[in-house]
């Protein structure tokens, strides 16, 4: 029962989320409260962690953000995989299955740290240890005077 019910929201979350913040009166509450209960259950990394992580080879930067998304602008080093299909690409990045590495440093984001907050949790879920979500949003990067590269 639980595993069923874990499938319907994801097929909400799937239909609801992509590629819109969430927030409350522009989604089903339902959908809110699984996004605030990922965000509780996943650990965050702060800005300052990010933008040093940018530099840093041992950790991915993972866009979760739809391809064309990605393509208008990401954060510099970041790979993308979309949410959507998060959950299938990875093992092919970690060494799956001669060598994976679950617990490979990995910090998500996306446009307003929904999408990403999503990922986190569902990485975590399949038992991947080093996985991070930001809480950043890209506005806002950009007002701080951080750049996109295409």
């Amino acid at each position: 029962m639980k595993q069923c019910k874990f499938t319907q929201l994801l097929v909400l979350l799937l239909v609801f989320t992509s590629p819109l913040a969430v927030n409350a009166g522009k989604h089903p509450q339902i959908l809110v409260d699984i996004v605030v209960a990922a965000k509780k259950a996943t650990p965050v990394v702060t800005l300052d962690q990010f933008k040093a992580a940018i530099d840093d080879p041992a950790i991915w930067i993972i866009d979760v953000r739809e391809p064309n998304e990605f393509a208008d602008g990401h954060v510099p080093s970041a790979i993308n995989i979309p949410r959507g299909v998060i959950e299938f690409k990875i093992w092919g990045k970690v060494g799956y299955p001669d060598k994976t590495r679950m617990e490979q440093k990995m910090y998500l984001y996306c446009k307003a740290g929904s999408r990403c907050a999503l990922a986190t949790k569902s990485l975590r879920d399949l038992g991947f240890t080093g996985v991070y979500r930001t809480d950043i949003k890209l506005n806002e990067w950009i007002k701080a005077g951080n750049t996109l590269v295409k």
